[in-house]
């Protein structure tokens, strides 16, 4: 695994909860704060967006955006002050009450994809906790290709229910996701993973790590495949990523072994051979050390969260 999609496949949970909205004249609904990752694609015409905090943004055919933290926000077909939104904006859920999707598409002005993936926040890798609150991916001729292509498979896949469609929306769905953070990680000027992906050495030995983490790995090991002196990664490393390479190697078995625990039926003792623990005490002892709770507890909650998770597709 590389570390983008180990980062994503930490907290994903379950398939996207999506809509296809199709509405005219004059509209505003809000979503309120949640754990998961929003999104919204403009499939036809336009709106305009305005998050909890931040500016109005405008939305047009193609464009994307991505709000990876749950942010409250409103969407609507006109830019709207905040302090009106707050009095006329309907509830989401409510306003797709209203939607009639059965009717043609020719009589709507404004067709949306909007949807929420669900993520278990409860330990975030560092690359999903640093996105911004928004991720505005606009559409423009010779960018984001791969986006793109993903939005038109995904506008097919809605016009006409064929055969494997209700494999391939959802699958389709979490390459979105992908993408989406792919998109804004290539052009991003601020972000410190993408800088610490890009460096050589750093990214050598994130991919040493998260390729093989049950491996003895030691510094001298991770230099010699990062191709660098052991001062070199460590410094390199360090400025990159924010802990030492042992570190984040301790960290991130931690959290690999919590989302065997979330999805699989594994053993403990399974699992701490798997993420390069000796013995389930030693895992169970780092484990508790992160977490406040026991690995046993911690499944326990996790199936109950999980279970919570539904993923309505309309």
């Amino acid at each position: 695994m590389d570390v983008v999609s180990d980062a994503i496949s930490a907290v994903h949970l379950g398939h996207p909860w999506f809509h296809r909205l199709r509405t005219r004249g004059s509209w505003c609904a809000r979503l309120d704060p949640y754990d998961g990752a929003g999104f919204h694609v403009v499939l036809k015409g336009g709106c305009w967006l305005l998050a909890d905090g931040g500016a109005p943004v405008s939305l047009g055919v193609g464009d994307a955006v991505l709000l990876p933290h749950g942010t409250g926000h409103v969407i609507a077909d006109s830019p709207v002050d905040p302090a009106i939104a707050a009095r006329k904006a309907v509830p989401f859920e409510q306003w797709l009450a209203y939607t009639d999707q059965r009717a043609e598409p020719d009589h709507y002005g404004t067709e949306i994809l909007s949807g929420k993936y669900w993520l278990d926040c409860s330990r975030m890798h560092p690359l999903m906790a640093e996105l911004p609150e928004i991720v505005y991916l606009p559409s423009q001729v010779g960018s984001n290709l791969e986006l793109r292509a993903a939005i038109d498979l995904l506008a097919g896949e809605l016009d006409e229910v064929r055969p494997g469609s209700c494999m391939a929306l959802p699958n389709l769905l979490d390459l979105l996701l992908v993408y989406m953070i792919r998109s804004w990680m290539t052009e991003t000027t601020s972000g410190a993973w993408p800088r610490a992906l890009s460096d050589p050495a750093t990214a050598a030995a994130l991919r040493a790590m998260h390729s093989r983490p049950a491996a003895q790995w030691s510094n001298d090991r991770l230099a010699a495949e990062a191709g660098v002196s052991r001062p070199t990664l460590a410094r390199r490393f360090t400025t990159h990523v924010g802990r030492p390479p042992m570190a984040y190697l301790t960290w991130w078995r931690v959290i690999l072994a919590a989302t065997m625990l979330r999805d699989t039926t594994e053993t403990l003792a399974t699992i701490a051979g798997r993420v390069g623990y000796s013995s389930p005490y030693a895992l169970s002892h780092a484990f508790t050390r992160e977490f406040g709770t026991t690995p046993g507890r911690y499944r326990a909650q996790a199936a109950g969260r999980s279970g919570s998770v539904t993923s309505p597709q309309q």
